[in-house]
């Protein structure tokens, strides 16, 4: 039967991190997936986030579907270029274009993050489940870089503002660099990820976003990648994302 308790270096793993790892999804989808009841341990159904599974006596099955761990899965790390109205998930809703539609590939991968249905830019996917949670994490301290630009000018006031921190939503907000390009651009890097925070940022100046684009995650740039296009990260890419701190 599975156990709770602290994560041991080997295993029996986390079962949220043993989803993550066998490609099913992220971790925190994989604490939504036990919450709702569709992931069943040895035939018992495990609601319980520090339950432990040996990933080589325990039979876990996800909506009916047997889970394993492949000792030659290969991980995958993917750049994509997501155009404005593609929806940055690995689930459909009110048939929406995913992010998925634009990367015909045999393994499962998932986004890193998310960037927003009407932001343009830089998305990774990747089936390395530990990267994944690491870049995702609300600690995590890798920089995103965005160019910015505003439906009315922006005012030097506003660009310091948004700088300094601002409160969004009642929560204190990270500080950022921002650099103006235009009467009403401007790039800003953050080291924080919270859902639309751009555009609630250039809210609070009384201004509106009229595009936003991605150019850059941690180490990996968006480049000359076209709209909708995608590519493999290089090795050099992959080895300095795989050795960010954690």
């Amino acid at each position: 039967m599975p156990t709770t308790g602290p994560e041991p270096e080997n295993s029996p793993m986390r079962l949220q991190k043993f989803l993550a790892k066998a490609g099913v999804c992220s971790r925190r989808a994989a604490e939504k997936l036990m919450v709702d009841g569709r992931i069943q341990v040895n035939g018992d159904t495990v609601t319980t986030l520090g339950t432990r599974v040996d990933p080589d006596t325990d039979k876990v099955v996800y909506d009916g579907r047997t889970v394993r761990l492949s000792p030659q899965k290969k991980c995958v790390y993917i750049a994509v270029n997501k155009p404005e109205g593609v929806v940055t998930s690995c689930a459909r809703k009110h048939n929406d274009r995913i992010i998925l539609d634009l990367v015909p590939i045999q393994e499962r991968v998932f986004p890193v993050g998310r960037l927003d249905k009407d932001s343009q830019g830089l998305v990774l996917l990747t089936n390395d489940g530990d990267l994944h949670n690491r870049l995702s994490h609300p600690s995590h301290n890798h920089e995103k870089e965005y160019h910015v630009t505003t439906t009315h000018p922006v005012k030097d006031a506003d660009l310091a503002a948004m700088a300094g921190g601002m409160k969004i939503q009642g929560k204190k907000i990270r500080k950022a660099r921002v650099r103006r390009t235009g009467k009403n651009r401007f790039i800003i890097v953050l080291k924080q990820g919270l859902n639309r925070q751009i555009r609630k940022m250039v809210g609070k100046t009384g201004n509106q976003v009229e595009t936003l684009l991605r150019v850059r995650m941690a180490n990996i740039s968006l480049g000359d990648l076209p709209p909708g296009a995608w590519r493999h990260l290089t090795p050099e890419e992959i080895a300095g994302l795989t050795c960010l701190p954690q």
